[in-house]
């Protein structure tokens, strides 16, 4: 397994907080574009955190008042006109590996959304597992506002299942912002909090989960992701098997004891 706490990734800031990993995009002059290389550098650090045994959650967090302005316009917009299909394939394929890395990582993430959160910033919320925002987070999936399809990293999949599919075809096909009010009454944002207080709650939360049995939290992560592909036959069956595999840990074992003693169990993660 792998440790993580001092990661000094070069395109990102990171910090722990007890076993939350804080995860800042660090451009807020200009609202956190992404580029290449902070693309691939966040796939690479969700990969990694599959093994990291120190980290029990992460949160996404904004910087300097925004959470993500998408592809940065210079640095990767204009570069994709101009190269051939292969390399525009590779380029896509490695942006849908950071959905993929975030879905497989084993480790709850909650992103903590203020002002702008567009392009693939929405869609790295859209891959989080829980989201809070404050009241003046704006959303938008804004793929066919630069003449692109809305079907990216996985959008037409995912949003759905989130949001239903009538109101991920509003945004997808318009590609209009989402307002915050509109997230939350529509189940996206879980919570919304004043922007002073956003990453405070972001990390009560993560703390709160990263409290509890932490290897069966990886399992639920796990089902939550697979079960849209299964019959619920199929998905009950999955689900015996993940319990009965969980009924084995000793943090099982641990809240037993603790109920019958009438105390508050403390998990291991084991």
């Amino acid at each position: 397994m792998t440790a993580m706490a001092d990661l000094s990734p070069k395109h990102f800031k990171w910090r722990m907080e007890d076993s939350v990993a804080v995860i800042q995009l660090d451009r807020p002059e200009r609202k956190n574009p992404l580029t290449f290389e902070s693309y691939a550098e966040l796939r690479d650090t969700f990969r990694n955190l599959v093994y990291a045994e120190d980290i029990n959650a992460v949160v996404f967090a904004s910087n300097g008042g925004n959470f993500c302005s998408g592809g940065d316009v210079h640095e990767i917009i204009g570069p994709l006109v101009g190269m051939d299909m292969k390399e525009l394939l590779a380029f896509t394929r490695m942006t849908g590996d950071l959905v993929k890395a975030m879905l497989n990582c084993g480790k709850p993430i909650i992103s903590a959304v203020d002002g702008v959160c567009v392009g693939a910033g929405a869609i790295i919320t859209m891959a989080s597992d829980l989201r809070l925002a404050t009241p003046d987070a704006k959303t938008a999936f804004l793929f066919t506002r630069v003449g692109l399809a809305g079907c990216d990293m996985g959008a037409c999949a995912i949003l759905p299942r989130i949001i239903g599919q009538g109101r991920a075809a509003d945004l997808l096909y318009t590609g209009r912002s989402m307002s915050a009010k509109e997230g939350h009454d529509w189940g996206y944002f879980n919570a919304l909090h004043p922007a002073e207080e956003l990453e405070e709650q972001a990390l009560v939360l993560a703390k709160r989960i990263a409290s509890g049995p932490t290897f069966a939290n990886g399992i639920t992560k796990t089902q939550l992701n697979h079960e849209w592909n299964m019959s619920p036959d199929q998905a009950i069956e999955a689900e015996a098997q993940a319990q009965a595999i969980c009924m084995q840990t000793r943090d099982f074992e641990r809240a037993y004891h603790a109920f019958v003693a009438k105390k508050k169990p403390v998990f291991e993660g084991n």
